[in-house]
C-alpha cells in the first residue's frame, strides 16, 4: 500500500546465508554494516533489515555485535533498523529472540511457521511464535511478520485474535526458499487473500525471483525488499557492485511507477514505530 504517493523499500544487506565467496562485497564488520546502510538510505531504503556475523563472518545473535553494529549505524544515518529474529539453521529460539529483550529495537522479524530451507529447516512452532509476539508487544517492537508458506499468513491471525498484535500488521512475504513456496504471480495473490483487513506486506524474491516480485509488488500496492541476503545478482551472471545498487533499481522502478521512495519518518509515522 502506498503510503501517500510513496513506497517502502527494505534492504537486507547480508542475511545468514550469503558469504564473501559468493559476494565480495557482502558487509559483514559493523563499519561495512553503518557504510551500508548510509548508501542504502541516501538510494531510497527506509528499513535496513540486520543480520550480524562474528569475527570469524559466521552468523551470530550475539547481544553484543547487534549492539556494536546499531551504534555503528546510528553514527551514520536515521535509516529505521529491523533486526533478525529468524537468525540462522540451528539458532535456538531464546538465542533468535535475546535481542529484542535486550536491545527492544523499532522493528523486529517474526518467522510465522516452520519452513524448509533447501536441504535444512527453520522451526516456528505455534508457542514459539506466541512467544515472541509476546515480548515484541511488551517491549513496542513492530514485528514484520514473515512468511514463507501460505499457512504462515493464517497462522498469524492466531496472533491477532490472541490480543498478542496490534494494527498496523506489516507482512513479509518470502518467496522462492528452496522447498518452500515459488514465486508466481498466482502465489503471490493467494498469500494476499489470506491478510487480515488494512495489512501492508513486503514481498521478498529470492534468488532470480528478485526482480519480477518488486514487479509483482508494485502492481499490487505491496512494498520491495532487496539485498544480498535475497539476492547478489544485478543481472543474470553480473554480480551487483553493493547493496545500493539494488536499492537504486527498485527506487527506480517506482518512480517509473509514479511512486516516491519513502522516507525513514514516513514509515515511522505510518506504523506507529516509536522513533
Amino acid at each position: 500500500m502506498a503510503i501517500d504517493g510513496k513506497i517502502v523499500i527494505t534492504c537486507a544487506c547480508t542475511g545468514a546465508e550469503t558469504s564473501k565467496e559468493l559476494q565480495p562485497a557482502l558487509p559483514i564488520t559493523p563499519d561495512e554494516l553503518a557504510r551500508t546502510a548510509e548508501e542504502c538510505r541516501a538510494a531510497g531504503a527506509a528499513i535496513l533489515h540486520l543480520h550480524v556475523r562474528d569475527d570469524q563472518g559466521k552468523p551470530t545473535q550475539s547481544v553484543a555485535r547487534f549492539k556494536e553494529a546499531i551504534e555503528a549505524i546510528r553514527k551514520k544515518t536515521d535509516i529505521i533498523i529491523e533486526i533478525t529474529t529468524g537468525g540462522a539453521v540451528g539458532d535456538s529460539a531464546e538465542e533468535r529472540l535475546r535481542p529484542v529483550k535486550e536491545l527492544e529495537p523499532e522493528m523486529a522479524s517474526l518467522d510465522c511457521g516452520t519452513v524448509n530451507f533447501g536441504d535444512e529447516y527453520i522451526v516456528n512452532t505455534l508457542p514459539v511464535m506466541r512467544e515472541f509476539a509476546a515480548e515484541f508487544k511488551k517491549r513496542g517492537v513492530r514485528a514484520t511478520l514473515e512468511c514463507f508458506d501460505l499457512g504462515h499468513v493464517y497462522a498469524s491471525h492466531y496472533l491477532i485474535k490472541e490480543g498478542l498484535l496490534a494494527a498496523p500488521y506489516h507482512y513479509g512475504f518470502v518467496l522462492n526458499v528452496p522447498g518452500a513456496v515459488p514465486y508466481t504471480v498466482e502465489n503471490l495473490s493467494a498469500f494476499m487473500k489470506g491478510l487480515p483487513a488494512g495489512a501492508d506486506f513486503t514481498v521478498m524474491g529470492i534468488g532470480r525471483s528478485s526482480l519480477p516480485a518488486q514487479y509483482g509488488a508494485l502492481a499490487n500496492n505491496g512494498w520491495i525488499r532487496v539485498g544480498f541476503e535475497d539476492n547478489v545478482y544485478f543481472s543474470k551472471g553480473v554480480l551487483a557492485k553493493n547493496n545500493a545498487q539494488l536499492v537504486e533499481r527498485a527506487a527506480r522502478i517506482a518512480h517509473e511507477a509514479g511512486l516516491a521512495p519513502a522516507s525513514p519518518d514516513d514509515v515511522r509515522h505510518y506504523l506507529k514505530l516509536r522513533g
